[in-house]
């Protein structure tokens, strides 16, 4: 039995999505298959290329013979140098990681608001725990005799600081 290793196409009309398959060399093109290998998706920027190597290997070893198509994949995965004994070809091109939904719409929010985002979030949740620092250090009883009015402005204050260029926050007292 002459063993092929081919592609079988999948997808919608003008949407081709393929699978590398195993298959007798008899059979249609997208007939029945011994085992399946990996996939193409070539619409894709970059395109999508995965295989299963260990697979792919123990099949070319039995005497299975790629098509062109298949060759030239394994080529830009390093499988066909690895089965011949060639150096090994540069990595292929992946895909950034898709950003969370969430943090593309407060990034765009606060740049519609006019909000520059310049210190990450880390810092920001340690400055909000060192005023519970100070109050703690300081005896309750002061706390009880300042007025309310003063301790609602700060707040503003330190808002002004953490977006000020000048870290101490003194250019934004100068105002």
């Amino acid at each position: 039995m002459a063993v092929k290793i081919r592609l079988l196409r999948m997808g919608k009309i003008r949407n081709p999505q393929y699978r590398i398959v195993i298959a007798d060399s008899r059979t249609k093109r997208d007939g029945r298959a011994i085992e399946y290998v990996g996939i193409y998706q070539p619409k894709e920027n970059p395109s999508i290329i995965q295989v299963k190597s260990e697979r792919v290997q123990y099949w070319l070893s039995v005497g299975a013979q790629p098509s062109e198509a298949v060759q030239r994949i394994l080529e830009k995965t390093g499988d066909w140098q690895q089965f011949k004994g060639l150096p090994a070809p540069p990595p292929l091109l992946v895909a950034e990681p898709k950003k969370s939904r969430t943090e593309v719409y407060e990034a765009e929010s606060k740049a519609a608001a006019g909000v520059a985002d310049t210190k990450p979030a880390t810092p920001k949740k340690s400055a909000k725990t060192e005023p519970k620092a100070e109050k703690a250090a300081e005896p309750k009883a002061p706390e009880a005799v300042e007025p309310k009015a003063p301790e609602a402005a700060e707040p503003n204050r330190e808002a002004v600081a953490e977006t000020a260029e000048d870290p101490a926050g003194a250019g934004a007292d100068a105002n």
